[in-house]
């Protein structure tokens, strides 16, 4: 039996969210092939829970522990972190150079799709549609009235670094425009502000192995709040609707895309990415989510049911693909 790190926590202000997910992928796991442990990757504090509720010091020197006066090693991590550093590429390059094999992106395609301005702008030059926007880093000083004219009003103030829509607000007003980015730069160093792009949002998650690329249904998002903000996400204030309801050119366009976008950026393991349909009906990238959540009730776990797929087939497929690659 193959022991497997479900790494969750990070250091930013999805930790709760992150160990909700970790919590999801130890259910769904095939206990007939995989002994799963949680490990807490936290700035100063990494720790792997046994089952008896009891934490444990990992040695970052080979990512191991000691319980019970037995040394557990792992032989497969699975990435659930939303955030630093399991989303930004860090723990990958770790794990890279201990030549540990994982779930998610690489170095690269985690970086860049972690940071959303120069994410947008890479996939902008291959023809991805993405909203307008304006990258700010700590310490400079915003022109208001520059930003606003050239994005115009309302605009969405984001962390340009950050996930699970904290540090997100929508602005209306030319005054709510600095506020705005005082509160996203809370969340990290860099803050884009975008253009707001009316219509439906939808997202659509895949994944591909050597031998195949499976694409999930579209999902709808539907709620009465501002935006698709923490409270959508996570306290049940949206509707979800799989599969959504457009036409199935317009799913075949947004699947083709999310699979496409999915070679651009290096993708690998399970990856959702978020979507705005204007009028025009040509979707406009919002994110890519290379650790998507996996609760029950994620979009993922959704989708894949709306698929007629069983989630532990799934994370079992793309567990074994990379342990066959440490054979070869």
């Amino acid at each position: 039996m193959k022991n497997i790190a479900i790494a969750a926590g990070g250091d930013s202000s999805e930790y709760g969210v992150s160990m909700r997910s970790a919590e999801g992928i130890y259910s769904f796991l095939d206990r007939e092939r995989y002994n799963p442990y949680i490990v807490i990757v936290k700035t100063g504090a990494w720790q792997v829970l046994t089952p008896d509720g009891n934490k444990h010091d990992m040695d970052r020197n080979d990512f191991s522990a000691i319980v019970n006066g037995e040394k557990i090693r792992f032989d497969f991590v699975y990435i659930t972190i939303h955030g630093r550093p399991g989303e930004d590429g860090r723990l990958q390059g770790y794990l890279d150079m201990l030549g540990m094999p994982y779930s998610s992106c690489g170095v690269l395609g985690s970086a860049l799709t972690f940071n959303k301005y120069f994410n947008n702008a890479y996939l902008k030059s291959q023809h991805i549609r993405v909203a307008d926007s304006v990258r700010l880093t700590k310490g400079q000083a915003a022109d208001i009235e520059t930003i606003i004219s050239q994005l115009g009003l309302p605009l969405f103030v984001k962390p340009n670094d950050g996930g699970s829509s904290y540090g997100i607000t929508k602005v209306k007003e030319a005054s709510q425009l600095q506020p705005a980015i005082d509160k996203a730069f809370s969340e990290g160093a860099e803050v884009i502000v975008e253009s707001f792009v009316p219509g439906t949002e939808v997202t659509c998650g895949c994944y591909k192995t050597a031998s195949k690329a499976v694409v999930f249904p579209v999902t709808e998002v539907v709620t009465e709040n501002e935006f698709f903000d923490y409270d959508a996400k996570y306290e049940g204030q949206v509707d979800e609707i799989t599969p959504a309801r457009i036409s199935e050119e317009l799913t075949e366009t947004i699947q083709n895309q999310t699979l496409r976008i999915y070679d651009l950026v290096g993708a690998k393991g399970l990856i959702r990415i978020d979507y705005i349909i204007p009028a025009d009906n040509r979707p406009v990238l919002l994110e890519i989510n290379t650790t998507p959540g996996m609760t029950a009730t994620s979009f993922i776990p959704q989708q894949i049911k709306a698929a007629g797929l069983d989630i532990k087939d799934v994370i079992t497929g793309i567990i074994e693909e990379e342990l066959l690659k440490i054979v070869k």
